[in-house]
């Protein structure tokens, strides 16, 4: 099955440092990340899969793939807007995550959603 690219679905990621549930002393720091997936195109897509790289600081990479996202496969309806909000925890208090969506439409036909790469960071630790 291959997937072709399409740019009609806009990506909006806002990220979050968990204080409460991160340990700086042992190289554990965790972030929540909310994700908004609009579709802007005509006709409705189904998320099927996820595909992240997740890179701290030392380069060291994670990577996670898997259905759909927080348990759901979402339908986002053509000018609708699906939002979820999950996490993750990486050793350094910087790192950057990016990725791609595995969409399916109509047609039964299976499509990727890229998702530019956004920075976890602790505040006021970068500029």
């Amino acid at each position: 099955m291959q997937a072709t690219e399409q740019t009609q679905f806009e990506i909006h990621v806002a990220t979050q440092y968990v204080e409460d549930q991160s340990e700086p002393d042992n190289e554990r720091f965790v972030f929540s990340y909310t994700v908004t997936i609009k579709n802007q195109g005509d006709a409705p897509a189904q998320l099927m899969r996820r595909k992240w790289l997740i890179t701290d600081a030392n380069g060291k990479e994670l990577e996670i793939e898997g259905e759909g996202v927080v348990g759901e496969q979402p339908k986002i309806a053509a000018g609708e807007k699906y939002t979820y909000t999950s996490g993750t925890i990486i050793e350094t208090p910087v790192g950057v995550m990016q990725g791609f969506y595995t969409m399916q439409d109509q047609d039964d036909q299976s499509f990727k959603v890229d998702i530019a790469p956004f920075r976890l960071a602790l505040p006021n630790i970068l500029h």
